[in-house]
C-alpha cells in the first residue's frame, strides 16, 4: 500500500484522536478524517497548530513520521517510530559490526547512483550530461578522489546557470532545493527505522549532533528528483522564482513521493522505492549483499494518487 504523505497549513488547524482516524478541525471548514494506518508522512506548516497526545502516539504506532515546519516553510524537526521491526535489536547488532569494506563499498554505489541521476537530469534539461555519466563509472571504493564534489562543480552552474551557488541559507532557488530534500529525508529516514536499522550511525556521514547520519546516506542518490522538480517549477515560473509561501508550489515538490522510479527491476512510486532501497541497505549492512537496490534513471509517470493537501 502506498502510505499517503499529507500537508496542513491553514492557520489554526486542530488535530486530534478519534476511533483510529486523524480528526482534523479547521476554522470556518467542515471538520475531515483520514484513516491514520493511510499515513506516511503527516507536515504540519502552521505554527498555531494544536494537538492532542493522542495524535503522537497513534502516528508512531502506525508507522508514520511526522514534520514540522518554521515560519519559513521549511522543516524544522521530525518524529519518528523507535520500534519498527521484529527484529531490531538483531539488525542493530549487524549494523554495529559492519565491516569497513562493506560500508566504503556501499557509499560507492550511493555516489555512483547520485552522479549519474545528476547527468540524466542535465541531459533533460540541456541535452548534455557534463561528462557526468562517464564520471559515475570511475567512482572507487569509498570514492577517495571525491568524485562526489567534483561532480557538484560541474552540475550546479549547468542547472541552474553559472551564478547559482548552493546554499543552505539562501532564498529562491536554495529554498526549494531546501525544502524538497527536508521532506524526502524524513522518508528517507523512516525507510531506515523501518527496516531496524540505527538512523544516527552512518556509513559517510558521522557529525556526533547529526540523528540521521544513515538516513543522509541513502538520501544522497534520490537528491537529483529534487533537483528535477525544482529545475521544472522554476521554468514555469518564467522569470520570478516560486516560492515556498505558495502551497502550489510546496503540493508540487510533495508530489513527487507519487512519480514512479526504477529501482533494481521494479518499478515504485518513490515512496515505496525509498522503502526498498533502505531494505537493500539494510541486507548489505547485516547480510553481505553487495549490489545495493537504488534508483536508475528520471521519473517514468506522473500523477500517481497519494498526495493530499490536508488544508
Amino acid at each position: 500500500m502506498i502510505r499517503k504523505t499529507v500537508e496542513f497549513s491553514t492557520p489554526g488547524t486542530r488535530l486530534s484522536v478519534t476511533n483510529r482516524q486523524l480528526l482534523v478541525e479547521r476554522p470556518d471548514q467542515p471538520k475531515a478524517t483520514l484513516p491514520i494506518e493511510d499515513l506516511g508522512v503527516v507536515i504540519v506548516d502552521d505554527v498555531r497548530a494544536c494537538y492532542t497526545q493522542a495524535v503522537f502516539i497513534e502516528l508512531l504506532e502506525a508507522g508514520a513520521t511526522l514534520m514540522v515546519t518554521g515560519r519559513d516553510h521549511l522543516p524544522t524537526g521530525m518524529m519518528l517510530p523507535l520500534d519498527a521491526h521484529h527484529v531490531q535489536t538483531e539488525r542493530h547488532r549487524a549494523q554495529v559490526e559492519a565491516r569497513e569494506a562493506v560500508k566504503k563499498r556501499a557509499w560507492q554505489g550511493l555516489i555512483r547512483a547520485k552522479i549519474s541521476l545528476q547527468g540524466e537530469v542535465l541531459t533533460h534539461f540541456t541535452g548534455d550530461h557534463g561528462g557526468l555519466l562517464p564520471m559515475s563509472r570511475r567512482v572507487r571504493s569509498g570514492d577517495p578522489e571525491n568524485l562526489e564534489a567534483q561532480a557538484a562543480q560541474r552540475y550546479w552552474p549547468r542547472l541552474f546557470g553559472a551564478d547559482f551557488r548552493r546554499d543552505r541559507k539562501a532564498e529562491g532557488i536554495n529554498a526549494l532545493l531546501n525544502y524538497g530534500y527536508a521532506v524526502i529525508r524524513a522518508a528517507t529516514a523512516r525507510a531506515v527505522v523501518a527496516s531496524g536499522l540505527i538512523p544516527s550511525l552512518g556509513i559517510f556521514h558521522s557529525n556526533r549532533s547529526n540523528p540521521f547520519c544513515l538516513a543522509d546516506d541513502l538520501l544522497e542518490p534520490y537528491r537529483p528528483y529534487v533537483d528535477w522538480r525544482v529545475r521544472m517549477l522554476v521554468d514555469e515560473g518564467g522569470e520570478q522564482v516560486p516560492s515556498l509561501d505558495d502551497r502550489s508550489t510546496r503540493k508540487a515538490l510533495l508530489s513527487l513521493f507519487n512519480e514512479t522510479v526504477q529501482v533494481g527491476e521494479r518499478r515504485n512510486p518513490l515512496f515505496l522505492a525509498l522503502q526498498a532501497s533502505a531494505a537493500s541497505l539494510c541486507r548489505t549492512l547485516t547480510g553481505g549483499e553487495r549490489t545495493l537496490a537504488l534508483p536508475e534513471g528520471l521519473p517514468l509517470s506522473f500523477g500517481l494518487p497519494g498526495i493530499e493537501d490536508g488544508g
